[in-house]
């Protein structure tokens, strides 16, 4: 058996960008029950955990840690903030903003195989109670379930 070479920030940024570009696709039509629909993350819509996507691709270290500060180390709190910053007036525009996002390579302090593993199990989150399938790249659930191994 011959060992996968294992991706790097370079290779993982495309796997990351049409993960997200997939999701936006999947919920471009959809309407004002299914934005407000429960997702898999408890207490949060599926328009919440969008809205989490979005600040995830929208935070750099820098920011990020000044989040931290500004909610004195309560990581609850500033992703609640951050949440709250990238939901928008409604559906149509925390929509607009992931669709912004999805091509960023900004990212907290983690490595970008996080932010794929992020991008996979939270579209999760939302398609599954919406009813929508998708398909992943074999390459991209196999560079996720190696770094979730590693942890």
């Amino acid at each position: 058996m011959t060992e996968q070479k294992r991706l790097t920030s370079r290779d993982v940024w495309p796997l990351v960008h049409a993960e997200r570009a997939a999701l936006a696709e999947d919920l471009a039509d959809l309407d004002a029950e299914g934005w407000a629909t429960a997702s898999l993350c408890t207490g949060l819509s599926v328009r919440e955990v969008l809205a989490h996507l979005t600040a995830s691709a929208r935070l750099n270290p820098v920011t990020w840690f000044a989040g931290v500060l500004r909610c004195r180390f309560d990581f609850d709190r500033q992703v609640a903030m951050q949440l709250e910053r990238q939901l928008g007036s409604g559906p149509a525009e925390t929509l607009g903003r992931f669709r912004q996002a999805v091509t960023s390579t900004r990212k907290p302090p983690l490595p970008a195989v996080a932010l794929l593993g992020e991008t996979v199990v939270h579209g999760e989150d939302i398609r599954r109670p919406l009813g929508i399938r998708h398909t992943y790249p074999a390459e991209a659930l196999t560079a996720v379930a190696e770094y979730y191994a590693m942890r």
